[in-house]
């Protein structure tokens, strides 16, 4: 079952934080897996030659090491404080106390791919002669 699926549908705080587990592992888990991948992925951009390539390869770079420390960082915050609870999930309540009709439609938002996101621009091609 996917991760997603499995918080949505956890009943205790040691269910979803077994599940961010997964995702958070330091040597084996899906967040460190993603770190390699933009690494390697840098790494093969720098031997391409083209113009913009450094740049996609910082870019990849700048993604590891800033953006995807702070998701780890906090998604291990989030999974330590719901280990150490070690409650039961009251559910979702405020699905419940409305009608079916409307719990569908909330599910279907819920369950909604996020838009995709458009790639940054490459910079600019640097002139082959200095300028005076």
């Amino acid at each position: 079952m996917p991760l997603a699926e499995r918080i949505r549908e956890a009943t205790t705080t040691d269910a979803t934080a077994e599940a961010l587990t997964e995702l958070t592992t330091a040597h084996d888990g899906i967040l460190a897996a993603l770190d390699e991948i933009l690494t390697a992925t840098a790494d093969f951009h720098d031997g391409l030659g083209q113009a913009a390539d450094p740049h996609i390869a910082r870019r990849l770079r700048y993604l590891a090491d800033e953006h995807l420390c702070v998701i780890r960082t906090d998604l291990s915050d989030t999974r330590n404080a719901l280990a150490d609870r070690h409650a039961p999930h009251p559910g979702p309540q405020h699905l419940q106390r409305r009608g079916p009709r409307h719990r569908k439609r909330a599910l279907r938002r819920v369950r909604q791919p996020a838009p995709p996101r458009a790639l940054p621009a490459p910079p600019p091609a640097v002139a082959a002669g200095l300028r005076r």
